[in-house]
């Protein structure tokens, strides 16, 4: 072969290249614009939800069932404190408190001990789904419904799994000790239980972030914007995932994650299926999948809803090293679910779990980020050396850039007609801002940090990596 023909070849590679990455993008946005018209019908045409507390408490009070909330804990010194006062002061007529520290190596056990006067008691665990030991089991003096459980290090999902060993009612929350529920959470989480025929089995609730609000006393204060920009996208990101995400699969009854940070649960199908599984970093997406892939198996009636007013604060990462490592474990996660429910992929037995949602998996976490990042690269080179058209290499960024930021607006739209919780105008106007900003670099990076969570996954590691803390100011 001469060096024309090489050079013709190796055009045509780039061409076809370029051609696969900008259609895997088109697919993703039109996926992106599909769900953001589903979120928008769904919030139009719901019935609109009981607003004062006082409302709703007057319609749960007799008919709320007991709920266990979960809280694994590692490393929490820092914030243990605050978000337990926060889950104690939940507005709700029966709920106990799990703490659950899983081995941690700060001082979070003696914060707890301190702060809340633990003294050792005898529990019997009704079902044993973690593999650890269980070290001690402790009750508050000050609050009699605040259990500690203290046990060998196992990460999250062994800890969940022993919270939910030692729960004695009929439904389980489970949310990340570093998280604040407002005080209505449970109350909204619940009232779909007590509407249902017993089908329902899962509920998940929007998660947001509380860098730079004002949390005094466990309790959200007052809502703010945060000041690091890094923050700030994930703002728009978190928004993006559950205003228009999570509504709009709720919505076509195919949601497959409820965020580990929040999420209640029906104890006996929790139970029935074992727990989280202690092998994945990803346990929250595939507890998920693993819950509509065992009632599909076994014919079982099930439903999982979706309720965004129901409000989880989180602390995001403040570091592009925790971020990395908040994002590379996420996308390990989903390709972990992906293989080991395999089985699941373009299978009619699962209905659209299997023929819709399942693919678009593949596509957003196993195809996507590389494409688009290869895409970045390789068709502006293409576009220069003459092998593409300017218009193609044009669509594609007006795709990425424009189109992603449309789809920000879009959904900031829905934040402000539906939910409201953004403060002020100006602080409206800073998160659209970011929605621009964060498509130059940060987007980017984001790829990036994608990639290390496939490689880590090719790699089969194991590890867990952690995200710093600074704690709630």
């Amino acid at each position: 072969m001469n060096g024309e023909d090489a050079f013709y070849f190796a055009a045509e590679a780039v061409f076809w290249l370029s051609l696969a990455c900008f259609v895997i993008v088109v697919i993703r946005n039109l996926v992106s614009v599909i769900q953001l018209a589903v979120a928008s019908w769904a919030f139009w045409n719901r019935p609109r939800p009981t607003a004062r507390l006082i409302d709703l408490w007057s319609k749960g009070v007799d008919l709320a069932p007991p709920i266990s909330v979960i809280a694994p804990a590692y490393n929490e010194e820092l914030s243990i404190t605050q978000s337990v006062k926060a889950l104690l002061a939940l507005e709700y007529p029966e709920h106990e408190v799990i703490v659950v520290n899983d081995g941690s190596k700060d001082a979070t056990i003696d914060v707890l001990k301190r702060d809340f006067e633990l003294v050792p008691i005898d529990r019997p665990q009704v079902a044993a789904l973690q593999v650890t030991r269980i070290l001690a089991i402790y009750r508050s003096r000050t609050h009699r419904n605040l259990i500690v459980v203290d046990k060998e290090n196992g990460r999250k999902a062994d800890a969940v799994n022993a919270g939910i060993g030692f729960a004695q009612t009929p439904l389980v929350c489970v949310i990340d000790a570093d998280s604040i529920i407002e005080s209505d959470g449970l109350l909204r989480a619940v009232e779909p239980y007590m509407l249902d025929d017993g089908s329902l089995v899962a509920v998940g609730g929007a998660i947001r972030v509380v860098n730079g609000c004002e949390v005094r006393g466990g309790s959200l204060r007052k809502i703010a914007i945060p000041r690091e920009w890094l923050a700030r996208f994930q703002v728009v990101e978190y928004l993006r995932a559950f205003l228009t995400a999570r509504v709009a699969n709720a919505e076509l009854d195919s949601l497959l994650l409820i965020s580990g940070a929040f999420g209640l649960f029906r104890r006996s199908m929790l139970v029935e299926i074992g727990g989280y599984r202690h092998d994945t970093v990803g346990e929250d997406l595939e507890l998920v999948v693993r819950i509509h892939r065992h009632c599909r198996e076994n014919n079982i009636p099930y439903k999982i809803e979706f309720v965004p007013e129901i409000v989880c604060w989180t602390e995001a990462p403040i570091s592009l090293a925790g971020l990395r490592n908040q994002r590379a474990r996420w996308q390990q996660g989903a390709l972990e679910t992906l293989g080991t429910h395999r089985k699941m992929l373009f299978n009619p037995r699962y209905g659209r779990i299997g023929m819709l949602m399942m693919p678009l998996l593949v596509i957003e976490d196993v195809i996507g980020p590389p494409a688009e990042l290869i895409g970045y690269l390789i068709i502006p080179a293409a576009w220069a050396l003459g092998i593409l058209s300017p218009e193609l290499a044009l669509a594609f960024l007006a795709l990425t850039f424009v189109f992603g930021t449309a789809l920000s607006i879009g959904t900031l739209a829905l934040e402000e007609t539906q939910l409201r919780r953004t403060p002020t105008a100006a602080d409206l106007a800073s998160i659209a801002v970011a929605a621009i900003v964060e498509n130059f670099g940060y987007r980017q990076v984001n790829l990036v940090f994608r990639l290390a969570g496939i490689k880590r996954y090719l790699r089969r590691e194991t590890g867990w990596s952690a995200v710093p803390r600074v704690g709630f100011n």
